[in-house]
């Protein structure tokens, strides 16, 4: 009974030690990885929504270690970021305005673009 509590905690502690090396830690740098871009060039608003592998980055002098797997954004017009790693997608939805809404990512000399005008059907593009 108590060899096999034993092979429990150090299968547990083998699988949080690994999954703990599976986080990127970008520090400070929340935006080196790849570059996103949404256009509305008729001024439409829009959300999106940017998922990627987790990373573990530097929030503050006293939270050196916050993690995180997405962000999120709202707009109107045209604006471009970038995510803190060099994997993800992102959706981008329309939510108001005139005119389409579009999302593109680069990675590597390729690119995805994807272009929506129905706010009940999202754009998305990604490389993982």
């Amino acid at each position: 009974m108590r060899a096999g509590r034993i092979g429990l905690i150090v299968t547990l502690a083998v699988v949080a030690a690994s999954a703990a090396e599976a986080q990127t830690n970008v520090g400070a740098d929340l935006e080196a990885g790849l570059p996103w871009h949404v256009a509305a060039p008729q001024g439409a608003s829009w959300s999106l929504e940017c998922r990627f592998r987790p990373v573990i980055y530097e929030a503050n002098a006293y939270n050196r270690s916050a993690w995180a797997n997405r962000i999120g954004e709202t707009g109107r017009g045209s604006k471009g970021g970038r995510l803190p790693s060099d994997n993800g997608s992102c959706t981008v939805t329309k939510t108001g305005g005139t005119g389409p809404v579009a999302i593109a990512m680069i990675k590597n000399g390729e690119s995805q673009v994807a272009v929506t005008s129905d706010p009940a059907r999202p754009a998305a593009v990604g490389f993982f």
